[in-house]
This record gives C-alpha cells, sequence and structure tokens, in this order.
C-alpha cells in the first residue's frame, strides 16, 4: 500500500506539471471502493456462501465442503501470489499451524451448523467471536491483575449471552440445541483464530499467506475428517456449488482483509453484521425458515453486544498505547 501511495503521489505531481494553468483543474479520477463498501459487498457474499453451503450440505458433509473450500480458495491465493510477485514461502510456520487449526476447525463446527440450523441463526452465533474476544479479555485481566475489570464489558458479555439465550429457546423447541451449542461453539473458536490472525500480522506475514496456509489447513482437516466419514459421489449440482462456495468464500476474506486494511474498524464490524440480515432475507426466502421474535430479539441483542465490545476492545488498545507516548 505505501508503495502504491508513493506512485500515486509521483503521478499526480506530474500530471500537475504537464497540465497549463490555463487548462484548470485536471480531470479527476474515479475513486477506488471504499472500504465502507468492501465491507457490504464481503457481507453479502459470506452470506451467500451460507447459501451454498446449506445447499451443498445435502450432498456432501462438513468435512468435504471444508476440504473443497480449501483447495478452491489455496488455488486462487497461489495464482494471486504469483500474479502480484509475491512469495508463500513463511519465517513462522508454527504460527500458521496453531492459526490454520483454530480456523478450520471453527469452519467445520460452522459449516455443520449451516446444515441443521436456520441460516439466520447459524450466521448469528458464529458472529458472537466479538463477545467472545470480550469475554477472554475480561479473563485475562482478571487473571494476570494488569488492570481493572471493565464493568462495560462483563455487561456486553451478558446481553450478548443473553441474546443467546433468546436465540436457543426456539431451536431447544425445534430438539435442535445440540446444533445450536456447535454453532456458539464455532464463534468461541473463531475468536482464538482472529486472535492468532493479529499475532501473525505483528510478526509481518502479509494477508494473502495467512489466508493460504489457512486453506491449506482445510484441505488436510478437511480430508482427515472425511476419510473417517466417507466421501460421497459428485453431480453436476454438487460440483457447481463446492466450486461457489470456495470461491464466495476466498473473494469475501480478500474484500474483509482489505476494507480492515484501509478502513476504520469500528465501521467495518458495524457492517459486517449485515450478513445476519442478508441471511435472515435468504433464510425466509429460499429455505421457509421460521424466524420467531424471540429470535430475532436474540440476534439484535448479541449484534448490540459484538458492536459495543467492539468498541470497548478498541478503546482499551488505544489507551495504553497514548500513555506510551505521553511519558
Amino acid at each position: 500500500m505505501r508503495h502504491e501511495s508513493q506512485a500515486l503521489k509521483r503521478g499526480r505531481s506530474t500530471r500537475a506539471r504537464a497540465t497549463p494553468a490555463s487548462e484548470g483543474t485536471p480531470r479527476r479520477q474515479n475513486p477506488p471502493m471504499s472500504a465502507s463498501w468492501l465491507m457490504v459487498l464481503a457481507s453479502f457474499l459470506f452470506a451467500t456462501m451460507g447459501v451454498c453451503v446449506k445447499l451443498a450440505s445435502t450432498h456432501y458433509g462438513a468435512g468435504e465442503i471444508v476440504f473443497y473450500r480449501g483447495i478452491t480458495g489455496a488455488l486462487m491465493i497461489a495464482a494471486l501470489a504469483r500474479w502480484q510477485g509475491g512469495s508463500l514461502r513463511s519465517a513462522v510456520p508454527a504460527m500458521h499451524f496453531w492459526r490454520s487449526l483454530t480456523g478450520v476447525t471453527a469452519l467445520c463446527l460452522w459449516f455443520y451448523a449451516i446444515g441443521k440450523l436456520p441460516l439466520a441463526t447459524a450466521m448469528t452465533l458464529n458472529y458472537m467471536s466479538s463477545v467472545w474476544m470480550a469475554l477472554f479479555l475480561i479473563g485475562g485481566a482478571a487473571i494476570l491483575r494488569t488492570s481493572k475489570v471493565d464493568w462495560r464489558l462483563v455487561v456486553t458479555v451478558l446481553l450478548g449471552f443473553a441474546g443467546v439465550a433468546l436465540i436457543l429457546r426456539p431451536t431447544f423447541e425445534q430438539d435442535q440445541l445440540w446444533h445450536g451449542l456447535v454453532g456458539l461453539l464455532s464463534g468461541m473458536v473463531s475468536a482464538c483464530g482472529y486472535l492468532q490472525i493479529t499475532a501473525l500480522g505483528r510478526a509481518g506475514e502479509p494477508d494473502y499467506r495467512v489466508v493460504f496456509y489457512f486453506s491449506l489447513g482445510g484441505v488436510v482437516a478437511g480430508a482427515l475428517v472425511t476419510a473417517w466419514s466417507g466421501w460421497h459421489g459428485h453431480s453436476p449440482e454438487g460440483l457447481a456449488l463446492l466450486l461457489a462456495v470456495g470461491v464466495l468464500a476466498t473473494l469475501a476474506q480478500l474484500l474483509m482483509t482489505r476494507a480492515y486494511a484501509t478502513g476504520r474498524p469500528l465501521v467495518n464490524a458495524s457492517l459486517q453484521y449485515l450478513g445476519i440480515g442478508y441471511s435472515f432475507i435468504y433464510g425466509v426466502l429460499l429455505f421457509k425458515d421460521r424466524i420467531t421474535w424471540w429470535a430475532v430479539g436474540g440476534m439484535g441483542l448479541i449484534v448490540g453486544a459484538g458492536l459495543a465490545a467492539t468498541s470497548l476492545r478498541s478503546v482499551a488498545t488505544v489507551k495504553p498505547a497514548l500513555a506510551t507516548m505521553e511519558t
């Protein structure tokens, strides 16, 4: 990004020198897509991927979907890295291993929940990751006693789990409590994966390399799970759905990564929850999902808790940095 910015500045200065003053203001170029629109599009692609996963779950197991999604993503990222002249060799393979382990585990759990639960419910439970990260922050502060526990974070976590209780209440009535707990667990494991992505970023690993090894991890884990559960035969519809899952997931990841690299974290987090709205519409229109007011209220609590947790974590991160600069 830095090199692109410098090249852009040099190009602008060259055009400014070459344009006579009598010609007026140089013609403006179309700006690149903003981070907000990137996040809106990424959320839509993730929700559409969820539709394809739910449809593919009638043909394949969760492990198979993860396997083929990993192959598609790895090939796409490898081609992108080669086109951009990047390298896939990493100096921290152990960090990639642990990130892939947690990320792929969360992905398997999430795909299983999508196949068994209403689409919007499965998406919402997975988006509990922000609340889980707030809970990890509270636990770390309490154990290490490095700072006082922020009561606002405690309230945020409680609101998030109140939303889970409202969502799982209709789920329990449908004898699907186990599937709901699997979806909730996928959000918790996802939170661990996000923390490891942050650590990889601090280690200087580029985003495409993180996504590439995560995809490879999906290939390995999916193959192991499917070797135990069994492989299924293919049909044109099934192959098309598997390809759609891989392409949509990889494009959404790239767009979301770009949005977080150029935009404001809280705005991005807010727009990310549009995925729940998209999934709600998809579920009602395509799968005739029965969404009760209890579930809608629970979704609202989880979205509000997730946004509050993101905001409070940002403040908790910025304050120590400001204190260091003042000293």
